[in-house]
């Protein structure tokens, strides 16, 4: 039975692209899909997930890190930057500087595995209720005024980020983490308010995801416009005091 969340703006079901190279699990993954509602594709290397990508135009890919003929980091990296689509990645080793990695290919968020298929239609959930809420923030966001901090521009609308004059590529995710700590500069938010205003998360078993998206951000815009307040979460630290009007 198709969530009710996912169907509001979309009336047909979504189409998810699960690239993975072992057949059993690929198998397991598409037909937990379907039971969903979701019409579910599979491909068993990155090649074929980039062409799959450009000519299904799925709204979730499914992705593997370690494919045959191109690994899945690479085929992230090409298709996010022919289309945005959200990218959940599968990895193979608990390592927090992988998982980084993946993010900065672009990725929107990791499973490490084994996993529970249950996990997995939940982030499934959370990444596709984003994807059409983003939709309903960009419509909204039309009048919303850019976040000017002189170095560093935030326009909403466009879902656009510039450093130094220069277009910054963030994922949806990382776009939506950035703009959420940045409309209140200075301000502390903790991990489960993150979980719950970006992700859509309540539960707080999924902090170590803020974490690694923090990491990606600083990676990419410099580690000191975020700064950790431990054992309570983040602020957004502008390279100005004020956003300029």
């Amino acid at each position: 039975m198709l969530d009710s969340s996912l169907t509001a703006v979309n009336q047909e079901p979504p189409t998810i692209l699960v690239v993975e190279d072992e057949p059993t699990l690929a198998t397991a993954i598409a037909q937990r899909l379907s039971s969903e509602g979701w019409n579910a594709r599979v491909v068993g290397d990155g090649q074929n997930a980039v062409i799959a990508a450009a000519q299904l135009k799925p709204d979730l890919i499914i992705m593997d890190v370690m494919l045959p003929v191109m690994d899945g980091l690479t085929a992230t990296r090409k298709i996010v930057s022919q289309r945005m689509v959200p990218v959940l990645m599968l990895t193979a080793r608990d390592d927090e500087q992988d998982k980084v990695t993946g993010l900065a290919a672009g990725a929107d968020d990791y499973m490490t595995k084994p996993f529970s298929m249950r996990e997995l239609i939940a982030r499934c959930k959370a990444l596709l209720r984003r994807v059409e809420r983003a939709k309903v923030i960009a419509q909204n966001s039309q009048n919303e005024k850019i976040l000017d901090f002189g170095s560093l521009v935030i326009d909403p609308a466009q879902r656009q980020v510039k450093q130094d004059g220069e277009f910054i590529h963030l994922t949806p995710t990382e776009f939506d983490l950035l703009a959420t700590l940045a409309r209140r500069p200075r301000t502390v938010l903790s991990r489960e308010r993150l979980l719950e205003d970006v992700w859509d998360w309540v539960d707080a078993s999924g902090t170590r995801t803020v974490d690694s998206h923090v990491k990606a951000l600083r990676h990419k815009l410099g580690a000191s416009l975020i700064r950790t307040v431990h054992g309570v979460g983040y602020a957004f630290e502008p390279p100005t005091s004020e956003p300029q009007a």
